[in-house]
């Protein structure tokens, strides 16, 4: 593993806080769990709550003087998140309806913030153990259990023979998004589609399974922080329509802006562009 990524002084610790989380959520997999509704009518299980308590005990022992913003804590005022400069983005539990279902498509989501962008981010699978992390500057890496973690990168395109890869949202979508894969399949031919829970769908880009993730449709702060660190640090990007850095200021708000992840480097990235905006 690089040296310079061993260097930051958080992510190993964060790696196994992530990791352990998964421990915690395990027990209420597939298990006959009470599910409630949050206000805007999400689902919460007592698998986020328990990872929620965990992590945040774990984020605030490694550093008391970072705040910490959890989807399963997130009632803190504008104007208190517009003073951090420096802050943790967690999803104890993405793909809440995935784990509800009983696949294995959710994950544990923590990013480190700075002024607004992602320094780096964890995302840990419980169902198996892998975990990606990463962050623009300093690369990423999979690590499955009991191997040594494996350097990941984004393909600059898909191999011979093989479709262009789109990556959606198992559950969401819309006319928008809609629209755009037609407009693709028409520059770029047939498309193959990977539908995927969570923030995995980042992950199969950051790995080169997958080319690109249009999301036209709505997501919080903490369902992309995590994987868009692992994004680009495997040299991928990800962008507001009109083309600006995906950035995390204090929007009164905690719902992104539409996106788009893609190989910063990609020969088709204005086509995409042209398409989003259209």
């Amino acid at each position: 593993m690089s040296e310079l990524f061993l260097g930051h002084a958080f992510i190993a610790p964060v790696i196994e806080l992530a990791r352990q989380a998964g421990e915690v959520i395990m027990p209420y997999w597939r298990a006959d769990v009470a599910v409630t509704s949050k206000a805007d009518d999400s689902p919460v299980t007592a698998a986020d709550l328990a990872a929620h308590h965990l992590i945040l005990a774990g984020l605030t022992a490694l550093d008391p003087s970072i705040p910490v913003l959890s989807e399963e804590d997130a009632d803190i005022d504008q104007s208190v998140r517009a003073g951090w400069e420096r802050w943790w983005l967690v999803d104890p539990l993405d793909g809440t309806k995935e784990f509800i279902a009983g696949t294995e498509e959710f994950t544990v989501n923590i990013a480190l913030i700075e002024r607004g962008r992602v320094v780096f981010g964890v995302v840990s699978m419980p169902t198996n153990g892998r975990c990606y992390f990463g962050g623009a500057g300093l690369g990423a890496w999979r690590s499955d259990v009991n191997e040594a973690p494996k350097q990941i990168q984004v393909r600059a395109a898909p191999a011979a023979g093989e479709s262009f890869t789109v990556v959606a949202s198992r559950r969401h979508t819309s006319p928008e998004q809609e629209r755009l894969l037609d407009g693709l399949s028409e520059g770029l031919g047939e498309l193959k589609l990977a539908n995927i829970g969570s923030s995995l769908k980042f992950c199969l880009l950051a790995e080169g399974s997958a080319d690109c993730y249009p999301r036209l449709a709505p997501t919080s702060q903490w369902d992309t922080a995590a994987a868009q660190g692992v994004l680009e640090g495997a040299g991928g990007e990800v962008l507001e329509l009109n083309g600006a850095p995906f950035s995390y200021p204090a929007r009164a708000s905690l719902l992104n802006p539409f996106f788009l992840a893609l190989p910063a480097k990609a020969a088709w990235r204005e086509r995409l562009l042209t398409l989003a905006r259209s």
